[in-house]
């Protein structure tokens, strides 16, 4: 007893000198990692700007009812200077319908020194014009006059990994220069089922006015720039999206060049491969993506590629799903040539398909509707005749002679499941051909309450299927 008493004196004297040592430890690794992100703000503040818009539209507050008051408005949000002659990226919602852009400056930037006062300097305002939107990815390049600029580089996107350390930068709430900092929630969220676009999630405070910044790790090197926040309160909430920086790169790259964005396909449509699927196909291979469409005279139709192919891979990178696929295949540059490797029935071959501009629909055909005459009220879609006058206005030759085009949507419709797009080609409804647009009101009008209603369509040049329930 004697013994052991002894020996837990022994084991408090030892706690009580490794304590303190700890402690100091720890202390010195806090302070050390504080003044690594000290210095990483020194080094990438000088690159984020302020950016200021002037427009005109409705003005709101204390109006007399029913008048309309229109003026000047007024907003900020925030950009980064991307290389030294003074192109910078931000986003395009920032700009839109600007009809006056500044852009403020810090000291640095303007080759002055910071100073020692911890309330900054004003920096500059120096005048912007924007080079070129993308309002698919919601980013915009702009231009200011200046050499010699403090910039930052893109990183590697595809590097980065849930649980990694990014930082904010950004004039929140018009809050100039303020930094926040979290982790990766998720490195890759698609917000839309049917876009491409993806995000980077973290849990990093952002609120109105960062839109523009960047999102940099702790190399300084700009991953992401961004973008929309989903709040209830409409402050931060801790689910925040950047467009991913090899996305930026392509967008920055394309609209420095030639003042706008063109978009790659290779003329196929991908599913993702399950055991069902692929049981019911008598496929081995079981998860995956398979092509259920080759466009006839398409580039991936001309590089051998059928219907029914497994994808493997897309330039070396293991293909999991379509969604991943589509993703891949979007950052991919006009004319560039991508390797595609592929199983058919056993056999393994790499094709290589050359990457072609896609075709954004034509709808010019908007001035030949009216409400009065072209509106299916049941499905809530003002449609058109699919005829030699309507075909001619079409960016690529349908599948079928017969049909009736969406050419807008209504308003009012409150539909469940999924939706029609312009430019979409109905050709059946729950199996029964539609031949034009009378043929189209007659059956959806005969449809109850409630049912179920399977469209056969295509979809910038896609067969598919679309399921709704009528109200």
């Amino acid at each position: 007893m004697r013994l052991i008493k002894i020996m837990v004196f022994l084991s408090l004297l030892v706690l009580a000198a490794i304590q303190p040592a700890f402690a100091q430890e720890q202390e010195m690794s806090l302070g050390k990692f504080s003044e690594e992100i000290r210095g990483l703000m020194l080094k990438v503040s000088p690159a984020v700007v302020q950016i200021y818009t002037t427009s005109f539209g409705p003005v709101m507050g204390s109006i007399p009812q029913g008048a309309a008051v229109f003026g000047h408005q007024q907003a900020t949000g925030s950009g980064v200077i991307m290389d030294s002659s003074g192109y910078i990226i931000t986003n395009n919602h920032v700009v839109q319908g600007a009809k006056r852009i500044q852009v403020r400056l810090s000291a640095a930037a303007m080759g002055q020194e910071a100073g020692k006062s911890i309330i900054a300097g004003g920096g500059a305002l120096v005048g912007a014009q924007v080079i070129g939107v993308d309002k698919e990815t919601d980013l915009a390049v702009l231009k200011i006059n200046g050499e010699n600029l403090p910039h930052l580089p893109l990183g590697d996107s595809d590097n980065v990994y849930q649980g990694q350390l990014v930082f904010a930068i950004g004039s929140p709430m018009g809050l100039n220069n303020s930094v926040s900092f979290g982790v990766v929630s998720t490195v890759a969220r698609q917000l839309e089922r049917d876009n491409p676009m993806i995000y980077i999630q973290t849990d990093v405070a952002i609120n109105p006015g960062n839109s523009g910044g960047p999102l940099v790790n702790t190399n300084g090197e700009v991953i992401g720039i961004n973008t929309l926040i989903f709040t209830q309160s409409g402050g931060s909430e801790g689910l925040s999206f950047s467009a991913p920086s090899n996305i930026v790169q392509n967008i920055f790259n394309q609209i420095r060049a030639t003042g706008r964005v063109r978009r790659g396909v290779i003329g196929v449509h991908p599913q993702t491969l399950n055991p069902l699927l692929a049981e019911s196909l008598n496929i081995e291979i079981q998860w995956g993506v398979i092509l259920g469409d080759v466009f006839p005279n398409g580039p991936a139709h001309e590089a051998g590629l059928k219907t029914g192919d497994i994808v493997l891979s897309l330039d070396g990178k293991p293909m999991e799903n379509a969604r991943q696929f589509e993703v891949n295949l979007y950052g991919k540059a006009i004319n560039q040539k991508v390797a595609i490797e592929i199983n058919r029935r056993g056999q393994t071959l790499t094709k290589s398909v050359t990457v072609v501009e896609r075709q954004e629909p034509d709808y010019r055909f908007f001035d030949m509707i009216t409400a009065e005459k072209n509106l299916v009220p049941r499905i809530g879609v003002l449609c058109l005749d699919l005829n030699k006058d309507s075909l001619k206005l079409l960016p690529m030759k349908p599948r079928n002679s017969e049909g009736v085009i969406v050419a807008a949507l209504s308003a009012t419709i409150n539909l469940f499941g999924e939706h029609f797009q312009p430019g979409d080609i109905l050709y059946s409804l729950n199996g029964e051909k539609l031949s034009n647009l009378r043929d189209l009101k007659k059956k959806t009008k005969a449809l109850e309450f409630g049912e179920v209603a399977v469209f056969h369509l295509e979809r910038g040049g896609m067969l598919r299927y679309l399921i709704m329930e009528l109200e």
